[in-house]
């Protein structure tokens, strides 16, 4: 794999150190297991809208592509595949990758992983019909650079969904501080708070791509429930549906 701009080499890092806890619900990727169930119905809802399925049946998006770049150790990748998408993961860290394939022999899912970064992706001539980008662009190093390279990787009539953290005080608080400090949900160094985005900044770069932005989506946690939730409210976790024409 080669060097692509956008990559932080000390992010890449940062998560293979970690690798072997992706698929552990009680190890260091504990929020993302909890958070999986409101990501993984959102993504089937907007999809299924986009692509005239039923979102009820048992493999809705047989025939669909699907790219879910940053893939960690798969845990987006395989319920994806069991939905009925052609999916492919891809994810700069060989570690990640390795977990990702190792995990999804022993389950039987039908995942293609590639350690390969979104600009070698499209430089292939890749295409999908849906391109997800979940919790990635905080972690890179030229955000421009990879929303262009991930977006040339999205079919005419497909969709992307990005989500990530709102540049807020609260978030700051609770998504960093909170998180990382004071909860330990998290390892203490995974969030820059500067690389945070706002939601007007997201949409604004991936106009700027040749996108169209659909709907933006807030998610909050109840402590209450212990449980997170589809919002209104964007000031800390927001996730983004575009488009391009057909």
């Amino acid at each position: 794999m080669t060097q692509s701009p956008s990559i932080d080499p000390d992010e890449v890092a940062k998560f293979s150190r970690i690798a072997a806890e992706w698929w552990d619900p009680a190890g260091k990727f504990a929020p993302l297991h909890k958070f999986n169930p409101v990501r993984l119905g959102f993504i089937r809802q907007e999809a299924a809208a986009r692509f005239g399925r039923n979102a009820r049946y048992l493999r809705p998006f047989e025939g669909l592509t699907l790219l879910d770049i940053g893939c960690g150790g798969g845990l987006l990748s395989e319920p994806m595949a069991r939905l009925g998408f052609a999916v492919t993961g891809a994810d700069a860290s060989p570690r990640n990758i390795g977990t990702a394939k190792a995990h999804a022999d022993e389950s039987g899912a039908r995942v293609t992983y590639r350690c390969a970064t979104a600009e070698e992706l499209a430089a292939e001539g890749f295409s999908f019909d849906v391109v997800l980008n979940m919790e990635v662009i905080e972690h890179v190093a030229d955000v421009g650079a990879y929303l262009s390279a991930c977006a040339a990787l999205v079919k005419p009539g497909g969709l992307t969904i990005v989500a990530t953290l709102n540049k807020t005080l609260k978030a700051l608080a609770l998504a960093k501080f909170g998180a990382e400090y004071v909860l330990g949900w998290l390892p203490r160094g995974t969030h820059d708070w500067n690389r945070f985005l706002t939601p007007a900044e997201l949409r604004a770069m991936l106009e700027d791509t040749g996108l169209s932005v659909l709907k933006t989506q807030g998610v909050s946690f109840n402590p209450l429930a212990w449980d997170w939730n589809l919002s209104t409210d964007v000031d800390v976790n927001y996730m983004v549906v575009a488009g391009r024409e057909s």
